[in-house]
């Protein structure tokens, strides 16, 4: 069965100028890509390699999911330097109503902090707020939203806080590396999620014993052309009632099998998982297929409902399909035992982006 190194903790990502590869248990205290000494591999003019550019290219987001029996809200904050986004939508599983907000900037006016301890990220404009306070230090993130009404959509307001506590979850840090000077940093934990909601007049109520959530915070020097594949789904096991979750991703990193961002949780337990494939092979709206090598994750997605993103910015392009549906299929844990998934809603992506 498949098995990864855990290692001490580090401080972060980047010792004497060159990223290191790996696998842990808990945050950095600070991920600052720009301390990585030339990073690019071919010979370039020294005034390319300068803070300021190797800035340009960095790639970095925060994005959380929580879902109980009713609803599905997932959001995202990304800087891309081009330009930024933010992104919200809400799904309603007894209706079919999907509620979407999309706001699209040029250019960098905000970054995402370098620790997840004690820092905040805000976008705010007119009719919208979005912000995301990481604040580990006392176990916990709080996302508040808030989104005036318009003439097609109603308002809706949200104030969440995800319990982190290190005895209930076992969150994973991964540091991966395209190249030798180049990497992405991944933080991934799913907890209990409590809260409220409004949604067009109405109060929903989130009960920490029934509603999940997963948590992300990436960073990276990525390809110019960047790819990848995202599954993922979280919840209350309806057999055994512990909480479960699993992050499955397929990406442009070398070394997989040593590390990766794949990983399963039960119960808080943190369970990394092999590299997966992850095909389509009747397209994007039809089923797809997650397996891996080990016998430790085989899975089918069948989508059922698509949130869909196309921007293109002069130098820039992005496509970004982000299905809603349904899991079915089997994962082991690190105890070998089998844990069957059997119609557990969840979410998946596909990116390609060039910038």
């Amino acid at each position: 069965m498949y098995t990864r190194e855990i290692q001490t903790p580090r401080s972060g990502p980047v010792e004497n100028g060159i990223p290191i590869n790996g696998t842990w248990t808990q945050a950095f205290e600070d991920v600052d890509l720009l301390s990585i000494q030339r990073p690019f591999e071919k010979p370039v003019p020294s005034w390319i390699q300068t803070k300021v550019w190797v800035n340009w290219r960095i790639k970095e987001w925060e994005s959380f999911a929580v879902q109980d029996d009713h609803f599905f809200l997932d959001a995202i904050l990304i800087n891309l330097k081009y330009y930024r986004a933010a992104q919200v939508f809400l799904y309603d599983k007894e209706t079919g109503e999907l509620m979407r907000f999309r706001k699209l900037l040029p250019f960098s006016g905000w970054h995402l902090p370098r620790s997840l301890s004690n820092a905040a990220i805000e976008s705010r404009s007119y009719g919208f707020l979005f912000r995301i306070h990481d604040w580990l230090d006392a176990d916990s993130v709080r996302v508040d939203i808030d989104i005036e009404a318009t003439r097609k959509r109603p308002s809706f307001t949200a104030h969440l806080t995800y319990d982190l506590a290190k005895k209930a979850v076992t969150p994973l840090a991964v540091n991966l590396l395209f190249s030798e000077r180049r990497c992405m940093y991944a933080y991934k934990a799913v907890a209990a999620v409590r809260g409220d909601m409004v949604f067009g007049g109405k109060h929903i109520t989130l009960d920490p014993e029934k509603t999940t959530g997963i948590f992300c915070d990436f960073k990276g020097l990525y390809p110019y052309r960047m790819r990848s594949v995202w599954c993922t789904s979280f919840g209350i096991h309806p057999e055994t009632k512990q909480r479960i979750g699993f992050s499955l991703a397929e990406n442009q990193t070398r070394e997989t099998f040593k590390n990766n961002e794949n990983a399963l949780w039960v119960a808080g337990k943190l369970t990394p998982l092999p590299p997966v494939r992850i095909t389509m092979p009747k397209g994007i709206d039809a089923d797809w297929v997650i397996q891996d090598l080990e016998g430790m994750v085989d899975l089918t997605f069948t989508p059922q409902k698509s949130v869909r993103n196309f921007a293109s910015l002069i130098i820039t392009r992005a496509e970004d399909d982000i299905p809603l549906g349904y899991y079915n299929g089997m994962l082991v844990d690190a105890n070998g035992e089998q844990i069957p998934i059997h119609n557990m809603w969840g979410m998946g992506e596909k990116l390609y982006l060039r910038v």
